[in-house]
């Protein structure tokens, strides 16, 4: 037999199967979405033979054939053969040989729908280290299926995979002739009469047809004989699947006590228990986590700084030596100014990126993830969230764009949309710029207790503001939001165990790639719209105001520089956007902010950060202008308004603080977030809650301390 098949790879999460599709596909591999889903989808290509090639679907990590989120509910619909678009020939089913009991219950399900399977058994160097001994024979025999041993990282197992594939492709293998466990007896008569009204599928199709047949793209007439199969034989869907999987332990216990041998098997058990009661302790464990969050946080702020730094310079670096090379006009300018500006906005938030969820991988490999969410459910809970909302929400302080892209671990649709709406709420790294000029501006530097910073107590004060406004907000969407899926919080504690860096290395590249792409398609056209109105304004305004200063250079050579500055501002002010920010003046007058802290909140949307940027240029100062210039602390310290007043009160930067507390200025997170809710409607309700939080907060300290 000749020609192409089509291969599912399927597997517990981090068993290997990325890497194992990584050796098969090389190069020969892209990313998309799922249809309708908001999941990656990893497809490739790949040589089975001389006469003989593969298209292989990477299907998401799912712990058994009864899913609770998304990914699991793709990879369980292309199984069941639901999904029209990947209707796999052969499954190749990852195995962690060091946890092969857990992943037997998910390979064991998939051969009882007789599909042609091959089993790929993976981390047998870690299942030595901890002293495993897997008979690869005896587990075929019991199995009824070809087992593979690979190692993808150094290439091997891979031919002896591609051959086993070919004799599955060839029916040299034939599916095993009894089930794993007998499906057909945990209701007979039901899976008898389901096989006369859906063709074509064994005893455990038929359950898994009864039990979510309403998730099955079936006529209304199908779906109506099953639910009569249903009520006729009393079938009860939640005791069936209990008996199915404590069959299927029993069973895959005597599979365990017949082909492998553990030197010590319960030392890495006794070994987690004992930490355990150091890690999930009452009291010690809440410190330890507050400790690994504190520094979590920390390193995302230092390990990113550099990079992004270095972003910044050779972004800056390649714009100036371009701006030189390239002739004035407008067309330059929107490509330094633009298409550049938008470029480097896009490949700023990378290492953050990578940073965020390497770290979130390692401590996940670990094994710790699971002891955070469980610690942290219970308060979550009261918020309509759950304990895997924590790792989210707690990395918004970083940057929210990859924040919410982590929400996907989270089960449940509901608390996985609670939680996207309000990890904004957390103040990200964007805001700190603002924060530090606003707070050096009005807040003493004062200390109590000696070491007490009253400038570093309003600092975490933000912070503390955001993070109960967050959970605030949850607790009062979760009344309106509605879900008729019920929240479970069932956790498998896994033992602990030393982190794949390669894991770790490929998550990384992986998800940078996805934002990269995606998000950045978004913010590249709102950074070319900000271009556009902060560079042209009203025609015969500036024509008056270039004539104006082209005549006032000429008759002042030697005050050129100054004057120029002057007209960037005169420029900016008289822009589309400077005229944006003398229109919404009225409207935000009573916070206590003017026309140009208007502007400064609208080219904000591009990047909170950009706040200072915008005061620089306002304020007529250098480009070398920082959160941290004298120069611009001192030009905003004198900033009066027309009837000689100060600008820069406390009143004043206390409203403005709150603002960018609160506000939703960020375009990369609405970007992600239409990406990740396949809508435009939560973003923009997202938009709209937290803009009136913001401006009603910020009105009530105005008024406060004025």
């Amino acid at each position: 037999m000749t020609g192409k098949i089509h291969i599912a790879l399927v597997g517990n999460p981090n068993s290997g199967k990325s890497s194992l599709f990584n050796a098969l596909t090389g190069l020969n591999q892209k990313v998309g979405n799922f249809p309708g889903v908001t999941v990656d989808k990893k497809t490739g290509t790949t040589s089975i033979s001389v006469s003989l090639s593969a298209h292989i679907t990477d299907l998401p990590g799912t712990y058994s054939l009864y899913p609770k989120r998304n990914d699991e509910w793709v990879s369980y619909k292309v199984l069941m053969r639901q999904d029209e678009t990947i209707r796999p020939d052969i499954i190749v089913v990852v195995a962690d040989a060091s946890n092969l009991k857990r992943n037997l219950l998910f390979c064991s399900q998939i051969i009882d729908l007789k599909i042609p399977v091959v089993i790929a058994l993976s981390m047998m160097d870690l299942a030595r280290k901890n002293q495993i001994q897997i008979d690869i024979k005896g587990l075929e025999r019991e199995l009824g299926v070809p087992v593979i041993p690979v190692n993808p990282r150094k290439n091997k197992g891979i031919t002896e995979l591609k051959k086993a594939i070919a004799l599955v492709h060839e029916n040299i293998y034939q599916l095993p002739a009894r089930d794993f466990i007998d499906a057909g007896a945990l209701a007979p008569k039901a899976v008898f009469k389901l096989k006369t009204v859906v063709d074509g599928i064994s005893n455990y199709g038929a359950l898994h047809y009864l039990i979510n047949h309403e998730n099955f793209n079936l006529p209304e007439v199908t779906q109506n004989l099953i639910e009569d199969i249903e009520v006729e034989n009393k079938f009860n869907p939640t005791k069936t699947q209990a008996e199915e999987i404590m069959q299927r332990y029993a069973r895959i216990k005597q599979v365990m006590h017949q082909t492998v041998v553990e030197s010590d098997p319960l030392k890495k058990y006794l070994f987690s228990e004992k930490l355990d009661n150091i890690l999930l302790h009452r009291f010690w464990g809440y410190v330890i986590l507050m400790l690994v969050l504190f520094l979590l946080f920390q390193s995302i702020f230092s390990f990113a700084q550099y990079p992004m730094s270095a972003i910044e310079w050779g972004m800056g670096q390649i714009t100036g030596w371009l701006g030189n090379l390239l002739p004035e006009g407008w067309l330059t300018n929107l490509f330094l100014n633009g298409i550049m500006a938008g470029l480097s906005g896009i490949l700023i938030f990378v290492p953050q990126i990578m940073i965020l969820f390497g770290l979130v991988t390692l401590i996940e490999d670990t094994g710790y993830m699971a002891r955070i969410s469980f610690l942290t459910d219970k308060l979550m809970r009261k918020a309509g969230l759950n304990g895997k909302s924590i790792m989210p929400m707690i990395s918004g302080f970083a940057c929210a764009v990859p924040a919410i892209m982590s929400a996907r671990s989270i089960e449940n649709k509901k608390e996985r949309l609670l939680t996207i709406m309000v990890t904004p709420l957390m103040s990200c790294s964007a805001r700190l710029p603002v924060y530090t000029i606003l707070i050096a501006l009005v807040i003493p530097n004062k200390f109590f207790l000696g070491f007490l910073s009253l400038q570093g107590l309003v600092m975490m004060a933000l912070y503390l503001l955001g993070t109960i406004m967050a959970l605030v907000v949850s607790w009062v969407m979760k009344f309106f939001i509605k879900s008729g899926e019920r929240s479970y919080f069932i956790l498998e504690l896994p033992v602990y165990r030393e982190p794949r860096w390669k894991n770790i290395i490929n998550t990384m590249v992986q998800k940078a790639k996805i934002f990269v792409v995606e998000a950045g398609k978004v913010i590249m056209v709102i950074s070319l719209i900000l271009w556009v109105l902060s560079s042209f304004g009203p025609p015969k305004k500036m024509q008056e105001l270039n004539n104006s200063y082209k005549t006032l250079i000429a008759q002042q050579p030697d005050n050129k520089e100054e004057l120029e500055r002057q007209y960037q501002t005169a420029h900016l002010e008289n822009s589309y956007a400077g005229v944006l920010g003398k229109a919404i003046e009225p409207a935000i007058a009573p916070l206590g902010y003017d026309w140009k802290i208007g502007i400064a909140l609208i080219t904000s949307f591009a990047a909170r950060e950009v706040f200072v940027g915008t005061m620089a240029t306002l304020y007529s100062v250098g480009d070398d202008a920082t959160e941290s210039s004298v120069t611009l602390r001192q030009k905003m310290a004198m900033a009066t308004r027309a009837d000689g007043t100060k600008v820069y009160t406390l009143a004043t930067a206390l409203s403005l603080m709150v603002f960018y507390v609160l506000a939703m200025q960020c375009m990369s997170t609405l970007a992600i977030v239409k990406r990740e809710t396949k809508s435009w409607k939560w973003p923009i309700i997202q938009f709209m809650y937290m803009t009136a939080l913001a401006y009603f907060f910020s009105l009530l300290l105005y008024q406060l301390f004025k």
